[in-house]
C-alpha cells in the first residue's frame, strides 16, 4: 500500500521534472541558434560588400570570422558557388570540395539550422550574396559547441535528482505516518475481533477516526450483534426443545409412577391415566414431527417438489378441512378468491404454512368470530390474507411470533395446544418459496397475516 502511494506521488514529480529539463535544452538551443543566425547574417553581409569570395585577404573579416570561431568555441567555413571552401578556421578543408545537404539548400536560398543532440553542436548557414543583387554566390556554415549547454543540463539534472530524492524521502516519512494512522483503527478492529474470536466478551467497538474505519467499526458491531442474537436464539431454541421434549415425558413419568404405587386402582382410573399418557405420546410425537419439518426446511438446499397447482382449489380443500375446528367455536370460516392463481409451488410445504396460519386464526379466536381468507394476484405474485376477530397480539411479541416455541401467553397457548412451531414451519416454508410474511394485530381487535409469493418458482 505504502509503495503504492509513493509510486503514484512520484511518477507526477518525474514527469514534471523531465518536462522542465526538456523545456530548458529547448529554449537554450533555440536562443543559441538565434544568436548565432544573427552574428552569421552580419559576417555574410560584410563578405558581401568586400567581395570576399575572390579575395580573402582582408583582415578585418579574416579576425571577425575567427573571432565568431572562438567565442562560440566552434568552426566557421566560408564555401563558394562550386561548393569549395574557400576559408575554414580551422585550416583543415582549406580549397575542397564539401557537399552538405543543408549547404545546398541554403544555396537555393533558404536558411538551416540543425541541432545534433547527440555530436553535441549546432550548424547554421547563411547566405553571400553578389554585390547588391540577390544572387547567392555562396555560404557561411558555421558549427558550435553545445558543451556550455551540456554543462547546464547537468548541473540542473544533478540538482533534480538532489531536489527529486528530498521530495521522495519526505514522501516516504509522510507515507509512513499516514500510514499508520490509517492503519492504527483497523489494528484495534482486527484485535477486537481476534478477542471475540478467543471467546472475550467484549462491547460495542468505538472507532473514531475517519468515516471508512467508523463504518467498518459499527458493520463489526452489527456483525457480530447479529451473531450473539443467533447465538442467544440457539440456546433458547436448545432450552427450549430440551423444556418441551422433556414436559410430556415428565407427565408420562408421573401418571405411569402413580399407577405402580396404587397397588389394585380401578380399571376405569388405569383406563383414565393411560388415555393421559397416550396424550403426553401424542404431544410428543407431534413435537418432533415439527421439528423434524423445520430441520428439512432449513436446509441450504432444501428438497421441494415444484407443481403448478391451483391455489383456489388447494384454500378450498385446507378450509374444508379445519372447519369442524371452527364450529366448534361457531366461528365463521369464508373464502373469497377475486381470480382463479396457478402456481408453480411445493403443494405440501404450502398446505402446511396455510393450514398453520388458518388453524391459529380459529385456535386463538373468539367465541361467534369469524376467520376471512381471500386471494388475489398479479403478474408475478400470488396474495393470501387470513384475517381473524380473535383475541390479537400485543405490539411487542409481533416480531418474535415467528420464532420457534415462542409464545405470547404461555398459559393460553397450553390450554389452547399446540407445540410453538407453527408459525416457524409457516414462515419457513414461505421463504424457500423465495415469498414473504407480514403480521398486522391489535389486542382484542384481530390479526391478519398476508403471504405473497412468485407465481414462478425461482431457484
Amino acid at each position: 500500500m505504502i509503495v503504492l502511494v509513493l509510486l503514484i506521488s512520484t511518477i507526477p514529480c518525474i514527469f514534471a521534472y523531465k518536462g522542465i529539463i526538456k523545456a530548458y535544452e529547448t529554449r537554450a538551443v533555440s536562443i543559441r541558434t538565434a544568436d548565432i543566425q544573427s552574428q552569421c547574417t552580419i559576417l555574410s553581409n560584410q563578405l558581401t560588400s568586400c567581395n570576399y569570395l575572390s579575395d580573402q585577404s582582408s583582415e578585418v573579416v579574416n579576425a571577425n570570422l575567427t573571432q565568431l570561431a572562438n567565442i562560440y568555441n566552434g568552426r566557421v567555413m566560408i564555401i563558394n558557388s562550386d561548393l569549395q571552401v574557400v576559408k575554414d578556421t580551422f585550416s583543415i578543408d582549406d580549397g575542397k570540395t564539401i557537399v552538405s545537404e543543408n549547404v545546398v539548400k541554403c544555396m537555393k536560398g533558404t536558411n538551416t539550422n540543425f541541432y545534433d543532440k547527440e555530436n553535441k553542436y549546432i550548424e547554421v548557414t547563411s547566405p553571400i550574396m553578389i554585390g547588391d543583387s540577390k544572387k547567392i554566390s555562396g555560404v557561411m556554415l558555421a558549427s558550435v559547441s553545445t558543451d556550455s549547454i551540456e554543462e547546464s543540463l547537468r548541473i540542473l539534472n544533478q540538482k533534480g535528482n538532489m531536489i527529486l530524492g528530498l521530495i521522495l524521502i519526505l514522501l516516504i516519512v509522510l507515507s509512513l505516518f499516514i500510514a499508520q494512522i490509517v492503519v492504527k483503527p483497523f489494528q484495534r478492529i482486527k484485535a477486537y475481533i481476534d478477542n471475540v474470536s478467543e471467546g472475550y466478551e467484549e462491547g460495542d467497538m468505538h472507532v473514531e477516526t475517519f468515516s471508512e474505519a467508523e463504518e467498518m467499526a459499527e458493520s463489526v458491531n452489527t456483525m457480530l450483534g447479529r451473531l450473539k442474537q443467533l447465538n442467544d436464539s440457539r440456546e433458547e431454541f436448545v432450552s427450549n426443545v430440551s423444556h418441551e421434549l422433556r414436559t410430556p415425558l415428565t407427565s408420562m413419568k408421573v401418571l405411569a409412577d402413580s399407577l405402580v404405587a396404587m397397588g389394585e386402582a380401578p380399571v376405569e382410573l388405569y383406563q383414565e391415566f393411560m388415555a393421559d399418557i397416550a396424550k403426553e405420546i401424542d404431544r410428543e410425537n407431534d413435537i418432533i414431527s415439527d421439528l423434524l419439518s423445520l430441520v428439512k426446511m432449513d436446509r441450504k438446499a432444501p428438497d421441494l417438489n415444484i407443481q403448478t397447482v391451483n391455489i383456489n382449489d388447494l384454500l378450498e380443500l385446507i378450509l374444508k378441512r379445519l372447519k369442524p375446528i371452527a364450529e366448534k367455536k361457531n366461528i365463521e370460516v369464508v373464502l373469497e378468491s377475486f381470480r382463479p392463481v396457478t402456481a408453480e409451488i411445493d403443494e405440501v410445504k404450502l398446505t402446511l404454512a396455510f393450514s398453520n396460519l388458518v388453524e391459529n386464526a380459529i385456535k386463538y379466536n373468539k367465541q361467534d368470530g369469524f376467520v376471512h381468507v381471500s386471494l388475489n394476484a398479479d403478474h408475478k405474485y400470488f396474495y393470501v390474507k387470513v384475517v381473524d376477530s380473535g383475541i390479537g397480539i400485543p405490539e411487542e411479541d409481533q416480531a418474535r411470533i415467528f420464532e420457534r416455541f415462542y409464545r405470547v401467553d404461555k398459559s393460553h397457548s397450553r390450554e389452547i395446544g399446540g407445540t410453538g412451531l407453527g408459525l416457524a414451519i409457516t414462515r419457513s416454508a414461505i421463504v424457500i418459496h423465495r415469498g414473504s410474511i407480514k403480521v398486522y394485530s391489535n389486542e382484542e381487535e384481530g390479526t391478519t397475516f398476508t403471504v405473497r409469493i412468485p407465481l414462478v418458482y425461482v431457484m
